[in-house]
């Protein structure tokens, strides 16, 4: 016998469907947008008139695509693991060091929440200096550094979750604190590892400012600068555009739906104290 959905579950189904819509509503119009010529665009509408194929290897031929998407990659993937080895003593420190550790936590969020226009040109001296300008390194490093409050907020939790009792037990074992942390602690905090990497890898992966600010060379711009370099002196390539923007988003949409239950878990878990 069939269970007949109640009004509730038909409200949230129904939200859902909006929701799910909503979000792929963008996506669907991108592609509308990939297949129009620029009069097409400029007339409005949301299906084009007539389909032009060219609009994608046009895009190719524009911008260096294959490469600044490459680049978008090694930088992401080179900042999220810098953010990594730094966030997690650093979560553990503000966790666990009392006063001190509420003071650095403080003192994280408030650097953050700084704009980061800031410091642009304090950072751009410094990476000439190293002669790290027009490289992906330059860029990874700059990014890592830049999300280590974002990992380290939310670590926080996940260090608190763990019973210091734990610790304290491995330390009249005989491990030291380092120890522990490496042992003991990282471990029971890994869901909360791997969300906080995905959240990061997205921000270094959509980040504009520093990129355009760092890398004039093409051999080492990044996609979210190549979207940017579609604008002619009068028009804008919209069509090929929009045929660049969902080749930089594929694969981080394949990555998000891949990782969302990681995702969802790991945030899940750490809101709960």
């Amino acid at each position: 016998m069939t269970s007949v959905p109640t009004l509730r579950a038909l409200v949230s189904r129904g939200l859902l469907a909006v929701a799910a819509m909503l979000a792929v509503l963008p996506v669907l119009f991108l592609v509308s947008l990939s297949l129009r010529g620029t009069d097409d665009v400029q007339n409005g509408g949301w299906l084009p008139e007539r389909l032009l194929w060219a609009n994608w290897p046009a895009a190719f031929e524009t911008v260096p695509l294959a490469r600044m998407l490459a680049n978008s990659w090694l930088v992401a993937v080179g900042a999220t693991l810098l953010t990594a080895v730094i966030a997690v003593p650093t979560a553990y420190v503000t966790a666990r060091a009392g006063r001190r550790g509420k003071r650095l936590y403080s003192v994280l969020l408030a650097a953050y929440c700084a704009p980061p226009v800031v410091a642009v040109l304090p950072l751009y001296f410094l990476l000439k200096s190293v002669d790290l300008t027009n490289s992906t390194i330059g860029l990874a490093l700059v990014n890592g550094l830049a999300n280590v409050p974002v990992a380290v907020w939310l670590l926080d939790g996940f260090v608190r979750r763990v019973p210091v009792e734990v610790e304290e037990a491995a330390w009249v074992d005989g491990l030291s604190v380092a120890s522990g942390l490496r042992r003991i602690v990282f471990p029971l905090i890994t869901p909360g590892l791997v969300a906080a990497s995905l959240v990061c890898f997205f921000l270094a992966y959509n980040e504009f400012l520093f990129a355009v600010s760092f890398s004039q060379s093409a051999a080492s711009q990044t996609l979210t600068v190549g979207l940017s370099l579609f604008q002619g002196d009068r028009t804008v390539q919209f069509g090929q555009q929009a045929a660049a923007s969902l080749v930089a988003i594929v694969p981080v949409y394949v990555l998000a739906v891949l990782a969302q239950r990681s995702l969802v878990a790991g945030l899940s878990q750490g809101a709960v104290k």
